[in-house]
């Protein structure tokens, strides 16, 4: 079993110090990632059902990752997640292709479709269209890193006669983890993605999907390309971590655990939280 933190971008890891604290003791324990959060924009007043406070500070995913990979030297670097239709996708292939050469090729992608109508509204984005909108921007991402001559065109992302280098240093393209639920996500994830990442579950949850995800790749119903290999399985979990869950989430078929850090820490304090989840639940 893998595991990661999440949260490295916010809240008591939106200070410089603490981030940086956060990840070099998580790398010098053994953790094999660090996952960031993303809002754009938090809406004021919370909608309902939606509990994240609108003063809530969120480093951007790419700066704070950035950041991080010149304090850090073999943890990996994963956007958990950026919400695709929020941006624009050749920016975004020329941010993730830099960022991950600078890390020396320890960028993980995880990309996911958002929820929060608001926030798109507030983008100017159609929340309705944002399931396309990711596919077609997946496709055009995908071209430029990959195609010698890139070249796409779809219904929101268009272009031809272009390069955009440096190209990502994992070739063809980095990992790409997709996160939801919903079946168009499952299918995106076995159809597309090296990996898929499941937020705020608990075990009946990881149990549901991991059920639908082997019933999806029955022959006839999603065909997963063979040199995507095996989907990697991450998943962050809504109720406290015990070594007995560890082991459950092990036999099911769980490759990693990402735990969220402390939203309101000093270093001494992150610094107990890590250690004690590396002492605990990892096996050396």
């Amino acid at each position: 079993m893998k595991f990661g933190l999440h949260g490295i971008n916010y809240g008591s890891c939106s200070i410089p110090e603490n981030m940086i604290h956060a990840a070099q003791t998580a790398e010098r324990c053994g953790f094999d990632s660090l996952w960031t959060g993303e809002h754009i924009v938090l809406p004021d007043p919370p909608p309902r059902g939606f509990h994240q406070p609108p003063d809530r500070p969120y480093l951007d995913s790419l700066i704070a990752l950035t950041y991080l990979a010149a304090h850090t030297y073999t943890i990996r670097l994963a956007t958990g997640i950026i919400i695709l239709p929020q941006r624009n996708p050749l920016v975004l292939a020329k941010e993730l292709a830099s960022l991950d050469v600078l890390s020396a090729g320890r960028l993980v992608v995880g990309l996911g479709v958002g929820y929060l109508e608001p926030e798109f509204r507030a983008l100017g984005i159609p929340f309705e269209e944002r399931g396309e909108r990711t596919d077609d921007y997946l496709a055009a991402m995908e071209a430029i890193w990959s195609q010698p001559k890139p070249a796409y065109h779809g219904r929101f992302a268009s272009f031809a006669n272009v390069q955009s280098y440096p190209r990502p240093l994992q070739r063809p393209i980095p990992p790409l983890v997709f996160g939801g639920q919903a079946l168009p996500a499952l299918r995106r994830a076995l159809e597309r993605g090296h990996g898929w990442y499941g937020f705020d579950l608990n075990l009946s949850g990881i149990a549901r999907v991991l059920e639908t995800l082997q019933q999806l790749a029955l022959p006839d119903l999603v065909t997963r390309p063979t040199e995507l290999g095996k989907l990697e399985i991450s998943v962050h979990l809504r109720v406290p971590l015990t070594v007995d869950l560890v082991e459950q989430l092990a036999a099911k078929g769980v490759d990693r655990i990402v735990v969220s850090l402390p939203l309101n820490a000093d270093t001494d304090t992150l610094t107990r939280f890590i250690e004690r989840i590396a002492k605990t639940m990892m096996k050396k």
